[in-house]
This record gives structure tokens, sequence and C-alpha cells, in this order.
């Protein structure tokens, strides 16, 4: 896939914005300490979780291996039961698809329920355009949807915004697009659920098309498998006679026995529960019992090109816990919304770059949005090497953007490997160095003008010592002052 500009800025210029936010950061410290500290109560009740952990890698990795063969199973089980598989090579394919499936209903709205992959590729704008009106159900989705706003964790896509936020956008929105919010209504979460559930309640009634995706497909069967916690889900799969569900081609897994082992990595790392409240699950049509009309779009989007990356392929493993975001101390400092997609956080940051390459200056950002901790890899269910993966995308990021400031920086790499390539060499650069340390005292190096402020703005360094550990050790211990 050629690069895609996303349309945002990149993500220092963005991060450097949203870390002023004291709210923001409120909102989302909050938000991710809760969620990480139930996370880690359920995980610790398990005795195999790092079997089960070494399961679910081990099974992604086989399907994805073998994903031509799941893939044409899957689609001969969602035929057999009465559906219909329709297959998308990017964005604006699956987009065509899904507007002609809704137009040859005769609707112009549908619902639905909360999707990554219709995010990623923009189906809202683009049923928009064709006069179709699609209405989130899922709360945060709606939420970010009244206020015409972005989406900014995975799970929680309203994690930016607190209680008294919402209730000003309830009030402020909700009349513009169906029924309005009380006027009494306060910042509650009682109030606030019910006020969503009333506005949603008649959009669920009159509805004939419904837009789902799906977090796990089943090969063997064909079936769907959607893990929710509010209802609205199942609603979405069994109410309108209509439902078509994008789900990217990475979503398989071969058989029930393997979805049990992610039914149980999937609700402890996500919501911190043993279980999730709603599972649906939707194998083909069934005679008055659910919708008549099956479709599945099956989603590649670049996809494909991640896989034939050796190192890279392993992000394709991701369930969408979001467990990596809540632990990450970068996106806790600077939200979803600087990472300029729908996949925040670390695992964005390793699998936006593959999905639309690095070619463009904002996705080429992503893969340095890290401090290389390795607490997503900690906690990650299917044990992604995100930390790997952020050095390869890094390196490939060098490789395949050749900019000034890339070759400016090659030859300076080059440069230090050749004074520390002889110890004399290194030596001399260290008694200059010190001499540096001497001048700038303890005040540290401070921003550098252009072109070496990219490098200074992001990075504190620290003055020169006035003494090197090698002149330390040959003053000290031989006293020949001799370097070896």
């Amino acid at each position: 896939m050629s690069g895609v500009d996303l349309g945002m800025p990149t993500f220092p210029d963005a991060a450097h914005r949203a870390v002023r936010d004291a709210q923001l950061r409120h909102n989302l410290g909050r938000a991710t300490s809760t969620i990480r500290n139930k996370r880690a109560a359920v995980v610790d009740e398990l005795d195999d979780w790092e079997q089960l952990r070494a399961s679910g890698a081990a099974i992604k990795a086989h399907t994805l291996s073998r994903l031509d063969t799941y893939l044409e199973r899957f689609e001969s089980a969602v035929t057999a039961a009465g559906g219909t598989v329709h297959w998308a090579r990017d964005a604006a394919e699956a987009n065509r698809i899904v507007t002609e499936l809704v137009r040859e209903t005769g609707e112009t709205e549908a619902v639905k329920v909360k999707s990554m992959a219709t995010q990623e590729i923009g189906l809202n704008e683009a049923l928009a355009s064709a006069g179709i009106s699609a209405w989130e159900t899922d709360l945060a989705e709606l939420i970010v949807q009244l206020d015409e706003d972005r989406p900014s964790h995975i799970l929680v896509p309203a994690i930016h915004r607190n209680r008294s936020e919402i209730r000003e956008i309830f009030r402020r929105e909700m009349s513009g697009s169906g029924a309005p919010a009380p006027a009494d209504l306060t910042d509650d979460p009682v109030q606030l659920a019910e006020a969503a559930r009333h506005h949603l309640r008649e959009k669920f009634l009159r509805a004939n098309v419904a837009i789902s995706g799906a977090n796990f497909a089943v090969a063997e069967t064909g079936s769907l498998v959607v893990v929710e916690s509010e209802g609205n889900g199942r609603m979405c799969l069994t109410m309108p006679d209509n439902l078509i569900s994008v789900v990217g081609i990475e979503k398989l897994v071969p058989s029930w026995r393997d979805l049990e082992v992610f039914l149980q990595l999937l609700p402890r790392s996500s919501t911190g529960e043993r279980m999730n409240p709603y599972t649906s699950v939707l194998s083909g049509v069934t005679e008055e019992d659910g919708p008549s009309n099956f479709h599945v779009v099956l989603l590649d989007n670049g996809r494909s090109e991640a896989l034939a990356d050796e190192v890279g392929s392993q992000a394709l493993r991701c369930i969408r816990c979001s467990a990596c975001l809540n632990v990450c101390p970068v996106y806790e400092r600077a939200g979803g919304h600087a990472y300029g997609s729908v996949y925040p956080g670390p695992i964005g940051a390793v699998l936006t770059p593959q999905l639309y390459g690095v070619e463009s200056e904002d996705t080429a950002s992503l893969p340095y949005a890290s401090t290389l901790c390795g607490a997503c890899y900690d906690v990650c269910p299917v044990a992604i090497e995100i930390p790997e993966l952020l050095v390869h995308l890094r390196h490939r990021t060098t490789r395949e953007r050749k900019g000034w400031f890339d070759r400016l920086t090659g030859t300076a790499m080059r440069g230090l490997g050749w004074v520390f390539g002889d110890s004399k060499r290194l030596g001399r650069a260290q008694r200059i160095a010190s001499l540096g340390g001497r001048l700038f005292g303890r005040r540290g190096i401070g921003r550098l003008p252009w072109p070496m402020s990219r490098w200074t703005d992001a990075r504190d360094a620290p003055a020169p010592a006035s003494e090197s550990f090698r002149q330390w050790w040959e003053r000290n211990r031989t006293g020949s002052g001799d370097e070896r």
C-alpha cells in the first residue's frame, strides 16, 4: 500500500500540545490507573496466565501462517449457513460494498455496534456522503459521535471526557439527532446511562439495517463473535433484518476450541473482568430468528503487506484489548488523539505505519512515540513484542525515508562509529568533551540551534563530565596517564 496522509499533525506536534492540557492528563491518569489495577487483580487469579498467553500467541501465529486456507474455510461455512462473503482490498472498496448493500435495502439509516474496522476505513463518513445516517450505539462511541469528536482509546473511545463534560455533550447535542436529554440531567453515571438508553431505543426499534465488526471469526463454522458490556451489540446483531459485518482478515481463529483461549484472555486484559457481560455469536441465517440477510465484508486494507513482513506481522495477532495503552507512560500523558489514528497507543504505533506505510510524515513519526520501556509487552495477552516492532519500524523508516536530516544523522552515526572504533580516537574525543563539560558546568546541553534543535527539542542531555571514567582510572589506578 502506498503512503497515506492521515491528515493529522505528526505525533511530536500533537503530543506537545496535549501534554499542556491538565484536564486531559487528569482524565487519562484516573481512567487508565483504574483499568490497570482491575486487570492486574483478575490476571493474578489465574495460575496458568502465562500458559494461556503463550497459547493465544501460538494460535494466532499458526492462523496467520495459514491465513489463506482459513479464510476460504470461513467463506465456505458462511455461504453454507445462508450468508454472503465480500472481499475488500482497501477502504474505498469496503465502503463501496457496504454503501451498495444498504442502498439495496431501501433504507437511509443504520445502527452500528462499535467496530474498529469501520472506523479505520471511515465508513460513517462514506455513508453520510451517500445520504445514509449511521448511528453509533456503544455509549462511548455515542458520546464521540454527538460531539463530532474522534475516539482516543481502543476500548473506551471517550476516555478523555469526564462525567461533567459528557453531561454537557448530552444536553447540547442529543436533541439534534433524536430524543433529547432530560432537562435536569446530572453527571450521575446512572442518569447518563439512562439518557443514552432512551436516546438510542427509538433507533433500535426502527432500524432495519445494522453494521457491526467482530472480535473473532471462527473458520470452522463461519461464526462471528462480538463481546461487549452494554447489550447494544446483541440488539444490533439480532433485531434488524439486515446485518452487515466488516471484519479484518486477521480476526480469524480456526475453531471453537481455539476461541476458548481468547474468551479468557480478552475480558481480563481489556476491562479487568473474568468474562464479558455479553458474548454474542452469529452463525448464518435462521428463519424467524435474527437477520434474514447476512453479509460479511472481509477487509484487507494493508494487512497482506503487514503479513509479508517477518517481524511486523506479529502486530496482526492483536485482539484489541488495549492493555498496552493503559500501561504506556507516553499514552497516559499524550492521549489517543496525538497518534492521529483510530489505533492509538503502543499497538497503534506499530499497526498504523504497517497499514498505511511510512512514507508520510505522520505515520513515520509513530514508531518513535515510545520510551521502549517494555511495559506493553509485559501485559500483552498474545505476547506481541511491541518494543522489538518499534525498533524494527524505526529502522524501516530510516531506510525508506532518506531525507536530508536522515542523511545527516547517518553521517553523524558513521562518524561516531569511527571514533568509538579506536581507543586513542575515543580518548581524544573524551578530553575534548571534558573541556566542553567545564564550559557547560552543571547546566547541561539545552536547546541547540536548527537543525540540531530537531534532536535536542525532545531530549535532555547532561553536560559532559569534566573527567571521564577512563581518565579517572588512569589517574587513580595506573598513575601512568597512558591510554589503554
